[in-house]
C-alpha cells in the first residue's frame, strides 16, 4: 500500500465489515459451481472470497455475467485441490476450474504492489514479476481499480469486507479510483475509457477528482496499444452505453486523444446511441455498424452537395473515409469492406427510389443493412422519414426474385440459347453403325 493511499484511506487498516444480516446477497445468488470452488477452497484452510465485478452487481440487484474467486491459495495449490484445473497466463498467472463443456470459474490469488526490494537480480526474470507477488485481501483490494470493484464476499461467515469505501460510494452511486486518479491513470490511461464505461453502466456520477484526473491525463490515452483500445471499445457497445460514453468522453477532452481526428458531434452521438438501442433489442453486435455510425458525418460531408456520384465513386470517398480508423486499429478487410457497403448502401438509398441501377441493388445482400442503418439515422435525427417508409414498402426477396417472369413462373432468358459445344472427335474411333432393319 502506497503512502498516498494510506492517506487516503486512515482507517484501511479496519475494513468494515458487514454481516450478512445487513446486506442482501443470498447464496442462492451464486451458481453451484462457483460455490463448490468456495466451499473447496475454504475446507481445505484458505481464504475463498466471491470479488469485484460480482459482489458490486449482487449488491445492486443486478444478475451477475460470472463470478470471479480470490483466495490466499497460490495457483499450483488451487491446482492441487481440482483436477480440473488449468493455470493459465504468463504475465498474470490464473486458475481456471472447467465444469463440463461451458462452465468455468477463474480463482486468482491476491496480490500485492512490487516493491524496489522485490524485483529479480536477473532483468531477464522481471517479464511478469510484479503481477505474481502475492499478497494479503487487504493489498489486492489496494490493487484494483475502483472502490465498488474492491468489495469481497467472504464464504466462511456470509459477510461483505469493505478496505476501500466501496460500500460507501454504492451508496451514493459515486465513482470512485483507489489512491491518487493521477498516479493511477498514468500507470494505465484505459482506466479513464473504464471510469467513463462504469458511470454509465450504472448511472454512477464521476468522482470530481476522477473528472480532474481525466482532463489532466486525457493525452495518455493514446499510447495505449490500439487493440486494446479496439477492444474496450467494442465493450462499450456490447453493454449498450458506447454512445453515451463517448459523448461523456467529449466533455471530459478524452475522445480527440482517443480516436484522432474524430470529430465528435451530436448526429454523431445520437446515431450511436440507435445503435445501441439496437443492440438492446436482442440483435447482436456488429463492428461495421458501429464503424459506418462513427464515419457517417463525415462520409455525407466528403460527398459534395448537388452532385450525383457514380457508386465507384462512393465507394472510393467511403474508403477513403474508413482507412484511417480501419489501419490504425488493424480492423480486418472483411469488416471494414461491410461497413463501406454500409455508407455506399446509406447513399444510394438517399437518392431515392426510381433511381438508376435499382434493380440491382434490391438484389445486393447489403440492401437490407444498409436499410436497418438508414432507418436507424432517421430515428436519431428526424430525417428521412418518407424516405425511409417508401424503401420498407419494397418486399423482402430472395437474390433471385424481383426480375421479370414469365408463363409458369419461368424467369425468361436473355437471348438465343447457347448451343452445346461438342468436343474434339477422338482419333482411331469409328461412328457406332445404325442398327440392322429387323431389330
Amino acid at each position: 500500500m502506497t503512502d498516498s493511499e494510506t492517506d487516503q484511506f486512515p482507517a484501511a487498516n479496519l475494513p468494515r465489515v458487514l454481516p450478512r444480516a445487513e446486506h442482501g446477497i443470498s447464496r442462492k445468488q451464486i451458481d453451484d459451481q462457483t460455490l463448490k470452488v468456495l466451499y473447496r477452497l475454504h475446507n481445505n484452510g484458505f481464504k475463498a472470497y466471491l470479488v469485484g465485478g460480482g459482489v458490486r452487481d449482487l449488491l445492486l440487484g443486478r444478475t451477475p455475467k460470472d463470478f470471479d474467486v480470490g483466495t490466499d491459495a497460490t495457483p499450483s495449490q488451487v491446482k492441487k485441490l481440482f483436477r480440473n484445473c488449468f493455470l493459465v497466463g504468463r504475465r498474470f498467472r490464473l486458475a481456471h476450474i472447467r465444469f463440463g463443456q461451458d462452465g468455468l470459474v477463474e480463482v486468482a490469488t491476491f496480490r500485492r504492489q512490487a516493491g524496489p526490494d522485490d524485483l529479480p537480480e536477473n532483468p531477464d526474470d522481471h517479464f511478469g514479476f510484479a503481477e505474481n507477488i502475492f499478497g494479503t485481501p487487504q493489498e489486492d483490494a489496494f490493487r484494483r481499480d475502483f472502490t465498488i470493484n474492491a468489495l469481497f464476499y467472504n464464504i466462511e461467515d456470509f459477510s461483505i469486507i469493505d478496505y476501500v469505501g466501496g460500500l460507501d460510494d454504492l451508496e451514493a452511486r459515486r465513482l470512485r479510483v483507489i489512491g491518487d486518479p493521477l498516479v493511477r491513470f498514468t500507470e494505465d490511461p484505459v482506466r479513464m475509457l473504464r471510469a467513463l464505461e462504469f458511470s454509465a453502466r450504472l448511472a454512477f456520477t464521476l468522482d470530481e477528482e476522477v473528472r480532474e484526473a481525466i482532463y489532466r491525463r486525457a493525452p495518455l490515452i493514446a499510447e495505449a496499444a490500439p487493440a486494446r483500445i479496439r477492444e474496450e471499445m467494442m465493450e462499450l457497445f456490447r453493454h449498450r452505453v458506447g454512445g453515451e460514453v463517448l459523448r461523456n468522453a467529449q466533455a471530459t477532452g478524452l475522445l480527440p486523444h482517443l480516436l484522432a481526428g474524430f470529430e465528435g458531434e451530436e448526429e454523431t452521438f445520437s446515431l450511436l446511441e440507435k445503435v445501441d438501442a439496437r443492440t438492446a433489442s436482442g440483435k447482436a453486435i456488429d463492428e461495421p455498424f458501429v464503424l459506418a455510425a462513427l464515419h457517417l458525418h463525415r462520409f455525407r460531408g466528403a460527398c459534395p452537395a448537388g452532385e450525383e456520384l457514380t457508386v465507384a465513386d462512393a465507394v472510393r470517398i467511403a474508403g477513403l473515409v474508413l482507412a484511417p480508423h480501419c489501419n490504425y486499429f488493424h480492423i480486418a478487410h472483411g469488416v471494414r469492406h461491410q461497413a463501406r457497403e454500409l455508407l455506399v448502401g446509406f447513399y444510394r438509398l438517399g437518392r431515392g427510389r426510381g433511381m438508376r441501377g435499382e434493380r440491382r441493388f434490391l438484389q445486393h445482400p447489403a440492401f437490407r443493412g444498409a436499410l436497418e442503418f438508414l432507418a436507424l439515422w432517421s430515428e436519431a435525427t428526424g430525417e428521412g422519414v418518407e424516405l425511409v417508409a417508401r424503401w420498407q414498402e419494397v418486399p423482402e426477396s430472395g437474390p433471385s426474385e424481383g426480375r421479370p417472369r414469365g408463363e409458369e413462373g419461368k424467369t425468361p432468358s436473355k437471348g438465343r440459347p447457347r448451343r452445346r459445344r461438342r468436343g474434339p472427335r477422338r482419333k482411331g474411333v469409328a461412328p457406332a453403325a445404325p442398327p440392322e432393319s429387323g431389330e
